[in-house]
C-alpha cells in the first residue's frame, strides 16, 4: 500500500475513532440535561463514525488473527502503560496539576491490567471459557469473575461496577 494512502487511512481511523467516543460522552451529556433526542442524535452518529473507524481499519489490513490480536493488544497496553503514561504523571507532576496526574496514574494502572488481561487470554485460548468482566465506573479497571469490594486502582465501592454482557464468550 502506497505510504500516503496509508497514513491517511491511520488519520481517517484516528480521527473517527475519537469522534465515536467523543459522541457518545456527548450523549450522556445530553441525557444527564434531558435532551433526549439530542442524545440519541449523538449516539445514531457515534455509531456512524464507528463504521468509518471500522472500514479505515479494515482497508488498513491490520487485523490478524485473534492470536495475533492478542498479543498485539498485549504489546500496546505494555507500551502505553510503561512509557506514555509514566511520562504524562512526570508532566502533570511536574506541572501541580494534581487531577491530571490522578487520572495519568490510574490510567496506567488500569492499562497494567488490561495487558494482564490479554496475557491470560492468550495463555487460555484452547479453553475459550465464559468469563463474567466487570467494569469500575470511575476509572475503567476491569474486574474478572467477581466484582471488587473495593477498587484496586481508585478505591471506588462495589456498587460502582457494571458488568460487561452477561457472560463473553
Amino acid at each position: 500500500m502506497d505510504e500516503k494512502i496509508r497514513k491517511a487511512l491511520k488519520s481517517a481511523f484516528d480521527g473517527e475513532a475519537k469522534a465515536a467516543l467523543r459522541l457518545k460522552v456527548y450523549a450522556e451529556k445530553a441525557d444527564s440535561e434531558g435532551y433526549i433526542q439530542i442524545a440519541k442524535l449523538f449516539r445514531a452518529v457515534a455509531a456512524s463514525e464507528g463504521i468509518h473507524g471500522t472500514r479505515a481499519l479494515k482497508t488498513l489490513r491490520e487485523i490478524g488473527s485473534t492470536e495475533d490480536n492478542l498479543a498485539a493488544s498485549f504489546e500496546s497496553e505494555e507500551n502505553v502503560a510503561k512509557a506514555a503514561y509514566n511520562r504524562f504523571i512526570k508532566e502533570a507532576t511536574e506541572a501541580g496539576d494534581k487531577e491530571a496526574a490522578l487520572f495519568f496514574t490510574q490510567s496506567r494502572d488500569v492499562e497494567e491490567t488490561h495487558a494482564k488481561l490479554y496475557k491470560d487470554a492468550l495463555s487460555s485460548m484452547a479453553s475459550d471459557r465464559g468469563i463474567d468482566y466487570f467494569i469500575c465506573g470511575v476509572c475503567g479497571y476491569v474486574a474478572q469473575e467477581n466484582i471488587p469490594d473495593e477498587c484496586p486502582v481508585c478505591r471506588a465501592r462495589k456498587d460502582r461496577f457494571f458488568p460487561y454482557g452477561e457472560v463473553c464468550r
